[in-house]
């Protein structure tokens, strides 16, 4: 122990800074280095060393008390074979508006729809149909790192609540999601409540949650949205949504 020998506090802190190691010490631990003539500024540089650590992130870990990288994640299989599948957003390839036909017509008395589209029939994802999805938020300090979440105003998100799972229509070549509305009453943005499917969360720890939708799902093609920065086609066109395909 370079307490016994004499050193002092200075040359053993540089010492612990320079070999960049990680300790994490118990109280007992703690108390017993005391106990041996370690002094307090050197157990308070060892417990340093664990508080500025960088995190080892796990991809596919299925703990979820492991760390992860900030994102949306799928837990697929089971048992040994469990495996945490992290799913990266789309970005909406185009807006649309649907109806106008009708709402010019009437004159405004019949809705139009504002349409989110994003690319290709189906999603990469794949999820039965009681499907397990965990989200993984960031901490200030990896917010630097991670961009799972920039998009539009949205830079930071914190909770589950400020997403909406929504069911896609499928057409040739793309996918579509209403996501506001508009007649001679005025105009909506966001997804209409009764496009909405509902899900549950439950804090896992914190800035970690389980989500699950509320009710079986058939099979077809969802998907987890948000960061309508505007309204209308401005807000469609920044929405990025984490999809996945029931089967």
């Amino acid at each position: 122990m370079l307490s016994r020998m004499g050193l002092g506090d200075d040359a053993i802190i540089a010492k612990i800074e320079s070999e960049k190691t990680v300790f994490d010490l118990t109280t007992d631990q703690m108390i017993e280095l005391k106990s041996k003539g370690v002094s307090s500024n050197v157990i308070a540089s060892m417990l340093s060393t664990g508080a500025n650590a960088t995190p080892q992130y796990s991809m596919d870990s299925p703990d979820p008390n492991v760390p992860h990288p900030a994102g949306v994640y799928l837990l697929t299989g089971s048992g040994a074979d469990a495996r945490m599948q992290r799913m990266n957003a789309t970005v909406s390839s185009q807006a649309k508006t649907g109806g106008i036909f009708g709402y010019a017509l009437t004159g405004g008395l019949a809705s139009a729809s504002v349409k989110v589209a994003i690319q290709d029939e189906t999603s990469p994802v794949q999820a039965t149909t009681k499907p397990v999805f965990y989200f993984f938020f960031d901490q200030a300090r990896d917010q630097a790192a991670s961009n799972a979440w920039a998009s539009g105003a949205n830079t930071s998100v914190q909770s589950p609540a400020e997403f909406t799972l929504v069911e896609l229509d499928k057409k040739k070549g793309r996918r579509e999601a209403r996501v506001g509305s508009m007649n001679i009453a005025g105009a909506k943005s966001g997804v209409m409540d009764k496009d909405r499917i509902s899900f549950h969360y439950e804090m896992v720890r914190p800035g970690v949650y389980e989500v699950k939708a509320d009710s079986v799902m058939e099979p077809g093609e969802y998907g987890f949205i948000f960061s309508l920065g505007g309204g209308g086609t401005a807000g469609a066109m920044t929405a990025r949504i984490f999809d996945f395909s029931v089967r």
